[in-house]
């Protein structure tokens, strides 16, 4: 059974996957209903057809592409790749007001493989979709690697804290448990690994208006030196949950700041130093999801692709969650870093429906 199949029984136990659209028959979401959801963030790199279908006119073409004796995939990446997560939603219930079954369901009985994958990914609602990946990750069987830890960062430190609220509660909806308790009580990592971890999944970081603490950012930036130098030292794991576990995002990049100007160079540097020390790799990865988060990303798509394989699985959750968000930050970040463009390494990488689908999320390079 594949994981999409197990994964299909928890996502029906997620409430319907945009609360807003319940109160709407499939016939009343016309092309009015959608125009608040066609707004695409400044550096997003999905397009949106303007003005778009109705989630009806979408729920209809969806059908016919997926009837008869073949499916219509390029039809099914037109559709769902050129429309926001709001969007998608609409689709979705519009879909099966009409037909009387998921589009999640029967996506999954037309497509197959990593083109299925991403697509389904695509699909999903974001908070749904996240809480998804994070259970994966929590499930995977070899203890502690470092890109499977890195999913459970990305969901606790790359987007806003009311997306990490929601991606909690579709967790518990969906797997009858909570995120919090799940990492704390992994047994694939160690503390302080595991404790840091679980302070991140259960933060909520302030964002209001307020400014930053100045004379915080000074000591805060010397507590974290003081935790991170010392090379054949363990890294102070207390000080670090703390500081990172707690603060927003703009007092950590004013204390990262702070650093940078005390010692001449960043921290990601200093704990680029400390080689095989897997609580500075990843407390790395959340500095830079906190402040920074595409370089982060891009890192992850190009660890996707070196090697002697692909890694399908990261390099579809790369792009499938920055599209919407960052992703044109993300091909500038990877054009510099790595002298290349995410547009030439995922077509030397990949292939056929499932490099399609990646490179309308991908969209053109600037």
């Amino acid at each position: 059974m594949c994981c999409w199949c197990c994964c299909l029984d928890c996502i029906h136990n997620i409430p319907p996957l945009n609360l807003l659209f319940l109160h709407f028959s499939p016939h009343s979401l016309s092309s009015s209903a959608t125009s608040a959801g066609a707004a695409v963030a400044p550096m997003a790199s999905i397009s949106v057809p303007n003005p778009a279908p109705s989630p009806t006119e979408d729920a209809e073409s969806i059908r016919k592409a997926v009837q008869g004796w073949g499916t219509d995939e390029n039809a099914l990446i037109e559709i769902l790749g050129h429309r926001t997560a709001a969007q998608r939603a609409e689709i979705a219930v519009a879909y099966e007001g009409l037909y009387d079954e998921a589009l999640l369901d029967r996506l999954h009985s037309e497509l197959s493989g990593d083109f299925r994958s991403a697509l389904m990914l695509w699909t999903m609602d974001p908070a749904a979709r996240d809480a998804k990946l994070a259970n994966e990750a929590l499930k995977k069987k070899k203890k502690g690697e470092l890109r499977h830890i890195w999913v459970l960062v990305e969901v606790a430190c790359a987007s806003s804290p009311d997306h990490l609220v929601a991606v909690r509660k579709a967790y518990r909806a969906a797997y009858a448990s909570s995120l919090e308790e799940d990492v704390a009580s992994c047994s694939l990592f160690g503390d302080p690994l595991r404790r840091f971890l679980a302070r991140l999944v259960s933060s909520y970081r302030y964002v209001g208006g307020g400014g930053v603490d100045g004379e915080l950012a000074i000591a805060e930036a010397a507590e974290l030196h003081d935790a991170v130098v010392g090379r054949g030292q363990a890294l102070h794991g207390d000080d670090v949950v703390r500081i990172v576990g707690t603060r927003s995002k703009a007092q950590v990049a004013a204390t990262l700041e702070r650093y940078r100007q005390e010692h001449g160079k960043g921290i990601d540097e200093v704990l680029d130093g400390r080689r095989g020390d897997q609580l500075a790799a990843v407390l790395k990865a959340a500095l830079w999801c906190l402040t920074s988060p595409e370089k982060h990303f891009a890192e992850v798509i190009r660890t996707s692709i070196l090697g002697l394989g692909t890694d399908e699985e990261m390099l579809t959750r790369g792009i499938v969650s920055r599209a919407e968000v960052d992703m044109e930050k993300v091909k500038e970040e990877y054009k510099v870093r790595f002298n290349t463009t995410v547009t030439a390494d995922v077509r030397g990488d990949t292939s056929g429906y499932y490099m399609n689908t990646l490179l309308t999320l991908v969209g053109p390079e600037k």
